[in-house]
């Protein structure tokens, strides 16, 4: 009879590890020791991916004549603002009341573009810098992830 190690999981260290994966972010974290190899991945349930399309856009000059790929990618484009966290986007700084900006709006750098609720704080996200707003690819209300397009200013 072959003896077998009465315990090969280091449960310290999986608790380490998870609490590493809190602390970042991260969705796994993998490790190799002396040959002994522990991964931790954070349970995640797959959603499809979605094509962001823009919801509000003012036709300009240039989109008159042909347009390559890289021009429609609201990703590509400089004047993109992403969000800078998790949370809900709001349009306007209370229900019923006037937006904070409409696709052609002139906006100046600081100016407040919409507010993002994350954990009951309402966090205004300012205009990185001056121009018109072209397209707004948020919607008023709805969740939105770290990264997520949500307004181009051009």
């Amino acid at each position: 009879m072959a003896k077998t190690p009465k315990n090969l999981i280091d449960r310290d260290l999986i608790r380490e590890l998870s609490a590493l994966l809190d602390e970042t972010g991260l969705s796994e974290i993998e490790i190799e020791q002396d040959g002994a190899r522990v991964r931790v991945a954070r349970g995640t349930i797959a959603t499809p991916a979605v094509a962001v399309a823009p919801l509000h856009t003012i036709a300009t000059p240039a989109q008159a004549g042909p347009v390559d790929a890289a021009a429609l990618d609201p990703a590509k484009h400089p004047g993109l603002v992403v969000s800078p966290m998790v949370g809900t986007a709001y349009a306007a700084p209370e229900p019923g009341a006037k937006q904070f900006i409409e696709v052609g709006s002139k906006v100046k750098a600081g100016d407040t573009l919409l507010i993002v609720e994350a954990m009951k704080t309402m966090n205004q996200i300012p205009a990185p810098r001056g121009g018109t707003v072209i397209q707004i690819l948020f919607e008023d209300g709805q969740p939105i992830e770290f990264g997520e397009p949500l307004v181009i200013i051009e």
